[in-house]
């Protein structure tokens, strides 16, 4: 529980017990929220000795839907705030735990747990000897497209029908389309909706001149985008902002929803997250990178197939390092809840795929898959280390169960009132 406390470290303390309540739902949402353990497992564990630009935090839940720049909709990882340069294996393995703590947290078998994550190493030690085999410049502008999945899947029409519907799904998450819903017009202005203590203004933590503060972060952004992309932005002019909670893991850190205008009906939806250290960086030591929310742009920027025009960094008032992105940009996320087993296998195979394709494009996939060979004793491998380490976690969400009860991890949900934001 000590590295939970240490995770802690400067994060907004009344937001603490939101995290804590989010990550008690179960082992998979309590494995969600403390990547730091794993890291600190694999670092004194055995390693291939093979660097790539790892994701850092390569759960189920961090892959997903979202457009490119020519407004397609692809599927690749999509959450890099960990993203460190780290042995191959590493990401494979904590997305293989992450998928037997899903179908355990979904009520399925032992049998299901092993099917979905051996799809899933199956899937990255074929794909990746598939991108050993092409060209750099093929391996960096390949994607996964909705297109691609259905091919993949083409004779499976279940699955078919969950890719269409949430293709549609994902076409109706732009900013136009959830500028109704996230603001309210107050004296002739559009303004974010407060619902504490997940999205809020400055203003109630008696912070005025919060909106100086946000306009000085924009104009240090703005010089990390391309010219052409600061050429779009100048359409657009600051309107408002309010912290807003996002994720699991992220809880407590600082994160804003930053709302433009090209016109009072032309919104453009941008979030800034503070960057801290990578939980893959060796603790102790002077970090490699002089800015963290650089390290995540251009580790996204490796590992992505294509990412945000608006995708760049900047730094706050007391050296806060952030980087920033547009909002919900056709995003979609996988709905684990509504998963059966035939689902999650499937999913888990496009995760191992999305996986195989992001270190292939920042990595020597010709010795990745060299070391993996074509048997399936690496898949045997995986599977036991999966299972093993899902009974680890399981035990550690216990005595987290338990300090919360003592009160030493305390879940009390209503922390509007208490937050104490330093910025």
């Amino acid at each position: 529980m000590q590295l939970l406390k240490e995770s802690n470290i400067d994060r907004i303390p009344g937001l603490i017990p939101v995290r804590y309540l989010r990550m008690a739902q179960s082992p998979f949402h309590f494995f969600r929220g403390s990547a730091i353990i794993q890291a600190r497992d694999l670092a004194h564990s055995a390693a291939s000795g093979i660097t790539v630009q790892a994701c850092g935090d390569c759960h189920l839940m961090n892959f997903g839907g979202f457009a490119t720049p020519e407004r397609n909709l692809v599927f690749d990882i999509n959450d890099f705030d960990e993203t460190f340069p780290g042995p191959w294996e590493w990401d494979l393995k904590r997305l293989t735990v992450s998928i037997v703590l899903a179908a355990r947290y979904r009520g399925f078998s032992k049998d299901n747990a092993d099917d979905a994550v051996r799809a899933a190493v199956q899937a990255y030690r074929e794909r990746m000897s598939e991108f050993a085999e092409m060209t750099k410049l093929e391996t960096w502008y390949s994607q996964i497209s909705v297109k691609d999945l259905r091919k993949y899947f083409q004779k499976d029409d279940v699955l078919l029908d969950r890719l269409e519907k949430a293709a549609k799904r994902g076409r109706t998450r732009t900013s136009e389309a959830i500028f109704p819903k996230l603001t309210k017009i107050v004296n002739g202005r559009a303004k974010i909706i407060d619902d504490p203590p997940f999205i809020f203004h400055h203003e109630q933590l008696g912070r005025p001149g919060w909106a100086k503060v946000q306009k000085d972060l924009l104009k240090q952004y703005y010089r990390t985008l391309q010219t052409h992309h600061r050429q779009l932005l100048d359409h657009y002019s600051y309107e408002d902002s309010a912290v807003k909670v996002v994720g699991v893991g992220s809880v407590g850190t600082r994160c804003f929803l930053i709302l433009l205008l090209a016109d009072e009906d032309d919104p453009l939806f941008l979030q800034a997250k503070e960057a801290r250290r990578s939980v893959l960086e060796p603790p102790g030591r002077k970090s490699r990178f002089a800015h963290q929310g650089e390290r995540v742009v251009t580790g996204q920027r490796l590992m992505q197939s294509a990412s945000d025009i608006f995708l760049g960094w900047t730094r706050g008032p007391e050296r806060l390092e952030l980087y920033i992105r547009q909002l919900r940009d056709m995003k979609v996320s996988a709905e684990i809840e509504t998963f059966d087993p035939h689902i999650l296998t499937a999913y888990a195979a496009m995760c191992g795929w999305a996986l195989a394709r992001a270190q292939a494009k920042s990595g020597d996939p010709a010795t990745v898959a060299g070391y993996l060979g074509s048997s399936q004793r690496f898949d045997d491998a995986l599977a036991l280390y999966a299972e093993a380490y899902a009974d680890q976690v399981e035990k550690d969400f216990g005595n987290f169960k338990k300090a919360i009860r003592s009160g030493r991890f305390p879940t009390d949900s209503d922390a509007v009132g208490k937050l104490k934001f330093a910025i």
